[in-house]
């Protein structure tokens, strides 16, 4: 039990440190996206990931069978060019703070899918807590004052993106029941990441190389090894460990984060109601963490 509790720990806080570090991509991103479109972004950020994963995918064999290679297909089309390029073309026409207020939707996207496609329960504490983070998140993103202005359509575009990343999340699940977070990130990041170098080109001509300042290409870079390989890793990992229930609420550390980036590094100011957002998002993250017990029935299979 001492080591069943200890193992979940550690899952949770890898969800917690992915969610931390996916914070950081919407700063990134608009860094990036002050020089090159939406769409040559996203393909830089996943190349710069897959130079990170190369190593992973040279020393684990998949071992997938020909249905579970569907599934990892099927995964990597929602989660890598379909989510993402909804996702910053959306950021491209909205502010950072409106897309961090529509993150915070996600624990809640998630709660239920959970609840729907995995069979999982959580108790009265949970919702709570599902609340209450959620609640924080949307403090945190009206109390910031970004530059520019937002746009009904990018901020629904954004929690489009974020209802197809649900199923990202719930079939690699599934995967990761017969198959390690390895092999399921690194071969699922490939494969989606194939995707975006036949239509990004296609679609929207060849990325830029010449005429991209360095700090454009260290935001690339830092999008790509930590907020996507690394990130993608941990969260995986840490899936296996805790119900994905429960480890939604911890998503909402990313609109934190970005909030605390944007006053440290952009300036920005945040109002009370955002620093007040903040502690809810932490309390509520632990009171989860160490009061709320999720059941989930073993004897029903993944829908879908």
């Amino acid at each position: 039990m001492a080591i069943l509790e200890k193992r979940r720990a550690l899952g949770f806080g890898a969800c917690a440190l992915a969610s931390s570090l996916w914070g950081c991509g919407f700063f990134f991103g608009k860094i990036a996206l002050a020089e090159m479109g939406f769409a040559h972004m996203v393909l830089y950020r996943f190349l710069f990931a897959i130079v990170v994963l190369l190593p992973l995918l040279v020393t684990h064999r998949p071992g997938l069978n020909r249905k579970e290679w569907g599934l990892l297909l099927v995964a990597s089309f929602l989660g890598v060019p379909l989510q993402f390029l909804i996702q910053f073309y959306a950021l491209s026409i909205t502010t950072v703070s409106h897309a961090s207020l529509m993150v915070g939707t996600m624990p809640v996207i998630l709660a239920l899918g959970a609840a729907v496609f995995a069979h999982e329960r959580m108790d009265w504490v949970g919702w709570v807590a599902l609340a209450g983070s959620t609640s924080g998140a949307a403090l945190i993103a009206l109390g910031g004052h970004a530059k520019g202005g937002a746009t009904l359509a990018g901020d629904s575009l954004v929690v489009v993106s974020l209802m197809i990343a649900l199923f990202w999340i719930l079939l690699n699940k599934q995967l990761m029941g017969r198959h390690s977070h390895i092999v399921v990130t690194a071969y699922g990041l490939a494969l989606g990441t194939a995707m975006l170098m036949i239509w990004v080109p296609v679609r929207y001509g060849f990325p830029p190389v010449h005429g991209v300042s360095v700090k454009a290409w260290l935001a690339l870079a830092g999008s790509g090894v930590l907020c996507t390989a690394t990130t993608t890793l941990l969260w995986n990992w840490g899936m296996t460990q805790v119900p994905a229930s429960q480890a939604g609420v911890l998503l909402n550390m990313e609109p934190l984060i970005g909030s605390l980036l944007g006053v440290l590094v952009l300036g920005e100011r945040l109002g009370p109601s955002a620093w007040v957002g903040g502690g809810l998002i932490l309390a509520s993250a632990i009171t989860l963490t160490t009061r709320s017990k999720t059941r989930v029935r073993e004897d029903m299979v993944l829908a879908g």
